[in-house]
C-alpha cells in the first residue's frame, strides 16, 4: 500500500497526539479563536470536508451528481488538490472509490440521496469485505425536512428518511447524518477517522442546504489531521511471542503463509522481515498475491488447497507446523471446505490477536509489532523449503501453437506474462481470470506495494472496471493490465467513457468466450450463456472521437503479438482495449477443479434436524 497515508498522518500529528481539535472527557470541542460574529466567508462545511480529504491523502473523488449533492460538489471541486471524477454511475464509482483505496489507502465517493445511496451499496458492501477505507458521502434532505411528514422525491414515498441509513448501516463501521452545523466538525472528523483506524467504509450523510454556510467551528485553519498511533499491550505481547516462539522451535518443518490482512494491519515489511529469520518456505493466500514479494528466495507460490501453485500445498499441508498471517478462510479460499489443515498444527495472526493452535489467544497484540518480535527469537529452520526443492519439477510450458490457429486461454497469459514489470499493475476480474493471473510471475517492483488486485471476498462481477478507473487514477505513473471476461464486462462497461475524460492509458484485454464461464464450471445452465456484443465497436462508439483509445479484435496468437506489441508502442499513450476471442470451453484447470468442488459445498443436503 503507498506509504503516503501513514507519512503524512504522523507528519501533521500535532503536540497533544488527538485528532482534530482536543477532547476532554471523550468530547470533541469545537472551538474557534475568532468571536462567533466574525465568521469568513469561505469558513463552511463544504470546504472542512474538501480540506480533510486531501489530508488523508485523497485527490480525486468520484461522483455523480444529484439535486442533493450539488452545493457540496462545489466546494469540494473549489479546493485546491482535489478532483472531482464523475462516473456513469453510482456502482462504478464505488467500484473507483475501492480500487483507488487499495492503492492510496483510503478513497472517497459522492452521491445523491437513497436513489444514489442504494445504488452504491453494493460496491461500499465489497470494500467492507476487503477492508477498504472508503468515505461514502451522500448528499441529504434539506434540514427542514427532518421530522415533518413531509414526502420527498428519491425517496420510497415515506416521510421516514432512514432508509438509506438503515441500509448503510451493515456495511459501514460508521455513520454519520450531518443535519446541523453544530455538531458537524465532529461528526465529519470522527467518520474520518473511525474509517482509517477500523479499515473499513464510513457512510457521511450532508444535508443539502449546509455546506455552503458559514459556521465558526469552521473558521480556523483546521488543526491538521492525525490519528494517535496504535500499540500493543506490552505484557500479552511477550506472552504470545513466547507462546508462539515454544510452538514454532518444536516443530520440524513448518511453513509460513501470508493472508490479506496483512493489507489493514499495514504488516507487510514485517511479514519479510520475519521470513527473512525464520528460513521457512513463505506461501500467500490467492486473496494476499501482490502483498509478499514473489521474487523471494524462499517463496514457493500460493497456497490454494487443490487448486494451489504445483507443489505448494503439498509442502504446507504436510508441515508439522503452519504459520497463518491475516488469513481469511472462506468457501472459495478453502476450495469448498476442502483444506487439508489442522487446527492443532497453526498459529494464526489476525490484525491485533493471535491464537496458537486450540489455544491460548493473546488480545490486544499487534500483527506488526508481533512479527518484528518473532523474527528476534524464533530459531531458523529451512527444512521444509529444502524438502521443497527436492520435489520441485519447473512448470510445464503450454503446447505451441501454430500463430494462426484458434487463440487459447493459456497462450494469452503467457505474453501477459511477459508485459509485467515495474511500471505495471494487475487487475483481475471475477472469474477465470482470478486463476490465470494467480499464475503470473510478479516481478520485483510490481508484486510489491500492492500492485496486483482482486476483490476475492466479495467477488462482485463487474468490479474491475470501475476499480481499473479508480486503480490507474491513483497510479498514473503505472500502467495497468486488466484482464475482464464478456460477462463481468457487461454489468459495468460505461466506465470505459471516464477512463478516456481522465486521459488513462490501461490495457484492458476483454475474455470473450461467451458467457459466465465461472458460474458453467458450478453450475451450467442456459442461463450461463450471454448475448454476444461488438465489444470493440462499443468502445470505438463511446470514444467517439474525443480522448486517446486504440481497439483491437484478436482470434489467434500473431494478432495477439501484434496488438500487443502495439499498445506497449505505438499506442502506449492511449487506453488500449483488446478483445480476445477464445473457445467457451477454454478455461484453466484449476477453475475446472475449484468449480466442482465448490458446486458439491453448495449442493451439500440439510443436516437432519
Amino acid at each position: 500500500m503507498d506509504s503516503t497515508i501513514g507519512s503524512q498522518l504522523q507528519t501533521c500529528k500535532p503536540s497533544n497526539g488527538m485528532l482534530g481539535n482536543p477532547a476532554q472527557n471523550g468530547a470533541t470541542i469545537l472551538d474557534s479563536n475568532a468571536p462567533p460574529s466574525v465568521v469568513a466567508a469561505d469558513a463552511t462545511l463544504g470546504r472542512h470536508l474538501a480540506r480533510r480529504l486531501v489530508e488523508i491523502g485523497v485527490k480525486d473523488v468520484f461522483s455523480v451528481p444529484g439535486d442533493f449533492n450539488l452545493t457540496l460538489l462545489d466546494h469540494l471541486i473549489a479546493e485546491p488538490g482535489l478532483k472531482n471524477i464523475g462516473c456513469c454511475n453510482e456502482l462504478n464509482a464505488g467500484y473507483a472509490a475501492d480500487g483507488y483505496a487499495r492503492s492510496r489507502g483510503v478513497g472517497a465517493c459522492v452521491v445523491t440521496f437513497t436513489v444514489g445511496g442504494l445504488s452504491i451499496i453494493n460496491a461500499i458492501a465489497g470494500a467492507y469485505s476487503e477492508n477498504l477505507p472508503v468515505i461514502c458521502i451522500v448528499g441529504g434532505p434539506n434540514t427542514n425536512d427532518y421530522g415533518t411528514n413531509r414526502i420527498l422525491h428519491h425517496t420510497i414515498g415515506l416521510s421516514d428518511f432512514s432508509q438509506e441509513l438503515r441500509c448503510f448501516q451493515t456495511v459501514t463501521c460508521y455513520q454519520a447524518v450531518v443535519n446541523n452545523l453544530e455538531d458537524a466538525h465532529e461528526q465529519i472528523d470522527r467518520a474520518i477517522s473511525t474509517s482509517l483506524k477500523e479499515s473499513k467504509p464510513v457512510y457521511i450523510s450532508i444535508s443539502c442546504n449546509l455546506p455552503a454556510i458559514p459556521h465558526p467551528t469552521f473558521t480556523r485553519e483546521p488543526i491538521p489531521f492525525s490519528l494517535s498511533p496504535r500499540s500493543s499491550n506490552k505484557m500479552g505481547l511477550e506472552a504470545a511471542v513466547e507462546a508462539a516462539t515454544t510452538f514454532l522451535n518444536k516443530a520440524v518443518k513448518p511453513v509460513i503463509i501470508g493472508g490479506p490482512k496483512l493489507r489493514v494491519a499495514k504488516a507487510c515489511e514485517a511479514f519479510v522481515e520475519l521470513a527473512d529469520a525464520c528460513g521457512y518456505p513463505i506461501g500467500v493466500m490467492p486473496s494476499a498475491k501482490g502483498l509478499v514479494p514473489e521474487h523471494h528466495s524462499r517463496f514457493i507460490g500460493t497456497y490454494w488447497g487443490a487448486v494451489s501453485t504445483s507443489f505448494c500445498a503439498e509442502i504446507v499441508e504436510s508441515a508439522d507446523a503452519y504459520l497463518f498471517v491475516g488469513p481469511i478462510f472462506n468457501d472459495y479460499s478453502s476450495v469448498g471446505y476442502s483444506l487439508l489443515l489442522k487446527k492443532e498444527k497453526a498459529i494464526v495472526v489476525q490484525p491485533d490477536r493471535v491464537v496458537i493452535a486450540n489455544g491460548p489467544a493473546f488480545g490486544c497484540v499487534l500483527m506488526k509489532d508481533f512479527l518484528q518480535a518473532l523474527a528476534k527469537k524464533v530459531n531458523r529452520n529451512p527444512t521444509a523449503f529444502e524438502n521443497y526443492q527436492r520435489i520441485f519439477i519447473p512448470d510445464g510450458v503450454p503446447t505451441k501453437s501454430d500463430p494462426k490457429e484458434p487463440l487459447r486461454v493459456n497462450i494469452m497469459f503467457q505474453h501477459v506474462q511477459k508485459m509485467l514489470s515495474s511500471s505495471t499493475a494487475v487487475i483481475a476480474e471475477t472469474g477465470d481470470s482470478w486463476f490465470n493471473c494467480q499464475k503470473l510471475k510478479l516481478p520485483e517492483g510490481c508484486g510489491w506495494c500492492c500492485r496486483y488486485e482482486f476483490q476475492m471476498q466479495y467477488g462482485s462481477i463487474g468490479w474491475s472496471v470501475g476499480a481499473t478507473l479508480g486503480y490507474a487514477q491513483s497510479v498514473p505513473d503505472k500502467r495497468v493490465i486488466s484482464c475482464i471476461g464478456d460477462g463481468s464486462f457487461q454489468v459495468t462497461a460505461q466506465d470505459v467513457s471516464t477512463m478516456l475524460r481522465c486521459e488513462q492509458k490501461s490495457i484492458i484485454f476483454l475474455i470473450n468466450n461467451g458467457g459466465y464461464t465461472i458460474e458453467v464450471e458450478i453450475h451450467d445452465g442456459p442461463y450461463n450463456v450471454i448475448k454476444n456484443w461488438d465489444y470493440t465497436g462499443l468502445v470505438e462508439a463511446i470514444h467517439n472521437g474525443e480522448g486517446n483509445c486504440w481497439t483491437k479484435k484478436v482470434r489467434n496468437e500473431g494478432e495477439l503479438i501484434e496488438a500487443i506489441g502495439t499498445a506497449t508502442g505505438e499506442k502506449k499513450d492511449c487506453l488500449c482495449f483488446i478483445e480476445v476471442i477464445v473457445h467457451k470451453d477454454d478455461t484453466s484447470k484449476e477453475l475446472l477443479e475449484w468449480g466442482s468442488r465448490v458446486c458439491a459445498a453448495n449442493s451439500r443436503p440439510p443436516n437432519p434436524q
